[in-house]
């Protein structure tokens, strides 16, 4: 437990030596202390992986105290360590000391040097508290904490207003899926009095009514749709581009989007007995796939076109919930987190060489300037392109495979979405490394390759997003899937099934999906390098393209008729309540007590003659009182 601990606490180390003490340190040492810390989670993440993957390594949930205790009511603080939570551990602190030692070099100039990296180790901290909770309590205070550092890091560049806002629109709308989160907690500690994992799993099919299990999954998943940006509360995570590319990495990559899918594996035993709510969490998830997906093709911001890519993948991994392929979804959150930080990182490195452009439409020809960029770029986009033998060729066929078995219309969908994704990511690689520069010519002159505290996380990132695939080598080849047998302990209890396919149905779904990959590739290729297109000028759009590039108008539809009506009864609440009772009625006894304490000062002047006077004119009162008592 000891070491456990030391896991969870040595990033809260870093931040409290960062936030106190990191101004009077050089940025070098402030950095790597911050990369330090994560580095030493990680290994000790990795001291119990090897210990799981051994057989020496058995289940840690132990309280470390007693935390809230009345009648018969007890929830303790404390550590659940299984084959699950450590996968998780082993993502957030590998890939988050990568994107630590990014950082160091992309944010030197940065005059909040110290403090950005302060905030770093407390996302770290608190996604690890996340991830390691025995209960949902302890599981919720990690929730909510990498929900305020999502909005200290968006907004760190806070003097940009725009930044503020897009921080303040992930905040909010996090709070809204917390509600949720909060309502399906106090259901469950109603109905059950309890909240911790082990107890809820020990619960025998039947003890809980129906429609308890239904609100209560239900309710968990609203929590898990705002922070795995689902419909209808995806729309803060491409604004959440906003914050310098290392937090776009940290939280598309290994953070924060991956709280919903681990809190529905975590609660899996639950969604087992609520058929209904998984049907309800593969149909939002095919549709959120779909949704971003098209957006993803007409966006021009180099960080957007990921962000929705994102968006879209944690679609496809909610479908794999949904279905009950719960290896198949901690699969591709696996080889996600590999391919999707290095093309976050790439990114950046591209808009360090450009000085902040993130306009594709300004970029062209890197290829010659940035090597290094551009390979691990193209590495990352063929894995998550799906294609052979690239770690996304194993993961996302998995989920396509389930998603047949279970049903063809979410088969269509996951096949449309991975097909789309694969033309939108070449579109991005072609327009920003291919063919001539289209920047200005002091930008021109200016470009090289990033130094190697960036380039090398990219080139170890997209070396496992090559290899990652081994994780899960399908059965049907005749390989050992190696993260189903890992995880078998865990997802047992969630009534997740493998779905029955004939070799030769696995073998054409695999062969389809490659082809149809590369054919969007090719079609990429034709449009943007044979054909040399280039996106429309803003302003320009028509048609269907207009109404894909603005975002089918979800945030206007949104302002419309939500925030405006919230902003219109504010304003009345104002008027109403504000100025004419509070500024009114409540501040007119205000003012009389202004008024009454204004001319009791006067007896106090400072001045001992009037004092004295006072206290003899008080005296004669006494006198004259106790006389007319007498007579």
């Amino acid at each position: 437990m000891t070491v456990l601990l030391l896991i969870v606490l040595l990033p809260l180390a870093g931040f409290l030596l960062n936030a106190f003490w990191g101004k009077r340190l050089p940025k070098v040492v402030s950095g790597w202390l911050a990369s330090a810390v994560v580095f030493v989670s990680f290994v000790l993440s990795a001291y119990y992986f090897a210990g799981f993957v051994s057989g020496t390594q058995t289940k840690i949930d132990a309280d470390i105290y007693r935390w809230i205790q009345f009648g018969d009511l007890f929830i303790g603080f404390g550590f659940l360590l299984d084959q699950l939570s450590a996968i998780w551990l082993m993502v957030v602190t590998g890939i988050g000391f990568l994107i630590h030692v990014y950082s160091i070099s992309y944010m030197h100039d940065d005059e909040r040097f110290a403090q950005f990296f302060s905030y770093l180790n407390l996302f770290i901290f608190f996604m690890l508290l996340l991830v390691l909770g025995n209960n949902l309590l302890v599981t919720f205070i990690g929730w909510e904490g990498v929900g305020l550092c999502s909005y200290l890091l968006i907004g760190f560049w806070f003097k940009n207003q725009d930044y503020n806002n897009a921080a303040k629109k992930a905040f909010v709308m996090n709070r809204i899926g917390d509600l949720g989160f909060l309502f399906g907690m106090f259901i469950l500690l109603t109905h059950t009095g309890t909240l911790h994992f082990s107890n809820l799993a020990s619960i025998q099919p039947g003890v809980l009514p129906k429609w308890i299990l239904v609100a209560v999954t239900a309710l968990l998943f609203i929590g898990a749709t705002g922070k795995s940006a689902q419909i209808p509360l995806y729309t803060w995570l491409p604004d959440a581009m906003a914050g310098p590319t290392p937090v776009s990495a940290l939280i598309h990559a290994a953070t924060m989007v991956t709280a919903g899918i681990y809190l529905v594996a975590r609660t899996g035993f639950l969604y087992a007995q609520a058929p209904e709510t998984l049907t309800a969490v593969a149909s939002i998830g095919a549709a959120t796939a779909i949704l971003a997906a098209t957006i993803g093709v007409f966006q021009n911001d180099i960080k957007k076109v990921l962000a929705y890519s994102t968006v879209s993948q944690l679609g496809l991994m909610f479908v794999a919930l949904g279905v009950g392929a719960y290896v198949s979804a901690v699969f591709h959150v696996v080889t996600h987190a590999f391919f999707k930080a290095c093309l976050f990182l790439g990114s950046g490195s591209v808009i360090h060489a450009l000085h902040g452009e993130q306009d594709i439409r300004r970029m062209g020809g890197l290829k010659k300037y940035m090597p290094v960029t551009y390979w691990t770029f193209l590495i990352s986009s063929l894995a998550i392109s799906g294609i052979f033998p690239f770690s996304g060729f194993f993961s996302k066929d998995e989920i396509l495979a389930a998603a047949f078995a279970h049903h063809k219309i979410l088969w269509v969908i996951a096949m449309l979405t991975s097909l789309l994704t694969a033309f939108y990511m070449f579109r991005l690689l072609f327009l920003t490394f291919t063919g001539e520069f289209r920047g200005t010519e002091e930008q021109r002159h200016h470009l090289h390759e990033s130094p190697p505290l960036i380039t090398i996380p990219l080139i170890i990132l997209s070396a496992l997003a090559t290899v990652g695939g081994v994780l899960g080598l399908p059965e049907f080849l005749g390989f050992h899937h190696w993260l189903k047998n890992f995880l078998s302990p865990v997802v047992a209890k969630s009534g997740a099934h493998a779905h029955a396919l004939s070799h030769s149905t696995e073998l054409a779904l695999m062969g389809g999906a490659l082809a149809g990959a590369i054919v969007s590739i090719a079609y990429s290729y034709i449009l943007f390098v044979r054909g040399g297109a280039l996106p429309v000028p803003e302003g320009e759009e028509k048609g269907i393209t207009r109404l894909v590039y603005h975002k089918y108008y979800v945030d206007e539809i949104y302002e419309k008729i939500i925030v405006q009506p919230v902003m219109f009864l504010s304003d009345i609440a104002y008027r109403l309540l504000d100025r004419r009772v509070i500024d009114g009625l409540v501040n007119t006894s205000g003012r009389l007590s202004m008024i009454a304490g204004g001319q009791i000062r006067k007896l106090q002047t400072g001045y001992i003659g009037y004092y004295m006077m006072f206290m003899v004119l008080s005296l004669v009162a006494v006198f004259v009182y106790a006389l007319l008592i007498r007579l």
